[in-house]
């Protein structure tokens, strides 16, 4: 079976990084930036939601289209650093997501869950934060992807339009 390449040029930043960057190496913690930017620069970070405790965020190394991180605001490395509250908070938002997801993308399903520690996979270890990722019947695999691929079909920018309006939509209705 041949390889179809996956053309994903945003990705290149990510790939390019020196093998030792990372929150829990004394380097920025991009959750902690986008906690302390004012909530003005929020669609331009791609930030779909935030509490007092909260922020969820378009992954902008996407696995597939829609793929989202839930975190705490707190930069915590374990979940037993977290209060109840906030571990509360964190599932019911997650649960939110996903129908958001849902209306928008009309998915066939969901991956939802987190790497704890860099050698289970955590990109930034020292910040908690959920993967959820919408699956397609016949879409790529969860991670890494191996095989055939396919091109993810919308920008970051248009996908948070239509979530931030559908949190809008939903938050209205009784």
């Amino acid at each position: 079976m041949p390889h179809d390449p996956l053309w994903a040029p945003w990705r290149l930043s990510y790939v390019k990084q020196p093998a030792d960057s990372g929150a829990d190496r004394g380097a920025s913690c991009f959750l902690c930036d986008y906690v302390q930017a004012a909530s003005s620069a929020d669609a331009a970070r791609h930030v779909v939601h935030r509490t007092d405790s909260l922020l969820i965020v378009l992954n902008r190394y996407p696995y597939n289209n829609g793929h989202l991180l839930v975190a705490p605001q707190a930069h915590k490395a374990c979940l037993t650093d977290l209060t109840e509250s906030e571990m509360l908070e964190q599932v019911q938002w997650m649960q939110r997501m996903t129908a958001a997801l849902s209306n928008v993308l009309n998915p066939d399903g969901f991956n939802v869950g987190l790497n704890l520690g860099r050698v289970a996979g955590a990109g930034l270890p020292g910040h908690l934060h959920w993967h959820i990722v919408p699956r397609w019947n016949g879409d790529t695999n969860f991670m890494p992807v191996v095989g055939e691929t396919g091109v993810i079909p919308q920008s970051l920018e248009a996908l948070h339009t239509l979530l931030v309006d559908e949190l809008a939509r939903s938050a209205e209705s009784p």
